[in-house]
């Protein structure tokens, strides 16, 4: 299964001065299939792992239970401590994800808070592949928490039942897209509607 980017989520997220995208968030495949740029995943990560230290930092006695709708056969509502699922989520989709030298890397700097020497010196890996191995890490763990399914972690808002994604109504659906510029092209606005 494909997932679908929105260009409209992804330059939210995209790095302004993105060499790779120009700051529009989504590049182009092989096949004029998008895919988001590797700035929108690592922010997507980033994200996600912030909610995950804010959620662990907090006092433990701070923790609340909160009842759900959810629809099934036991009931319309379910118990549930939203923070210390998203932990444990967050924790398991990153093990299930990766692989072993990664998940190591994974634990260590993100998990554990070991800065890189201690990372490089403990893995027997030098600065610039440990920073490298980093990178490919949140890139690939940004895609994860965005495309799983059925509940992503990503939107966060999503995850904690603050919205629901729904079908644009049929008034938005005809809107005029921007064009992707092109390198070394600024971007212009379309003026009237291109056929």
């Amino acid at each position: 299964m494909t997932f679908d980017w929105s260009s409209s989520e992804a330059v939210g997220l995209a790095k302004e001065g993105c060499t790779h995208c120009l700051g529009m968030g989504l590049r182009r495949g092989g096949r004029t299939e998008k895919s988001p740029c590797s700035c929108v995943l690592r922010k997507i990560f980033r994200s996600c792992y912030a909610k995950f230290r804010y959620c662990a930092s907090k006092e433990k006695h701070i923790g609340r239970v909160s009842l759900e709708p959810m629809k099934g056969s036991d009931g319309n509502f379910c118990w549930g401590m939203k923070d210390e699922e998203y932990m444990a989520d967050f924790c398991l989709v990153s093990k299930r994800a990766l692989e072993d030298v990664e998940y190591q890397i994974f634990r260590f700097h993100f998990l554990l808070g070991a800065d890189w020497k201690l990372c490089c010196r403990r893995l027997n890996i030098d600065r610039g592949s440990f920073f490298h191995q980093l990178y490919r890490i949140e890139q690939k763990l940004g895609r994860v928490y965005r495309e799983l399914r059925p509940h992503a972690l990503f939107p966060l808002d999503e995850y904690f039942g603050g919205t629901v994604r729904k079908e644009l109504p049929e008034s938005c659906r005809n809107l005029v897209r921007m064009p992707l510029p092109t390198r070394g092209q600024p971007l212009r606005a379309p003026l009237r509607k291109v056929a």
